[in-house]
């Protein structure tokens, strides 16, 4: 996943890669509060949803710390649309299987 989010956001090197791990971790946990499955949300998945919003969260963050305040506006608003409809979406929620 760190390398997938570092060509996303077009990042070289190994400078960031601790903080961008632990954005990753973050994202995570963040989609789980959101209702979203724990066994859904993984970073070695292969859901294109799921790798766009944990891309999204850490593009917010990332961009709120070193960034473009702009950016991190839209980043984190797309996120928060991603989050809103996979926390309610069949398929992705443990309040679906019940």
């Amino acid at each position: 996943m760190l390398d997938r989010v570092k060509l996303a956001l077009l990042i070289t090197g190994d400078d960031f890669d601790s903080e961008l791990t632990d954005l990753i971790d973050a994202a995570t946990k963040d989609l789980g509060i959101a209702g979203v499955d724990a066994l859904v949300i993984s970073t070695d998945t292969n859901d294109a949803l799921i790798i766009r919003a944990i891309i999204t969260y850490v593009g917010y963050q990332f961009e709120l710390m070193h960034g473009s305040m702009d950016r991190s506006a839209a980043f984190k608003k797309s996120y928060d649309e991603q989050k809103a409809q996979m926390g309610m979406a069949t398929g992705y929620t443990t309040w679906s299987n019940s």
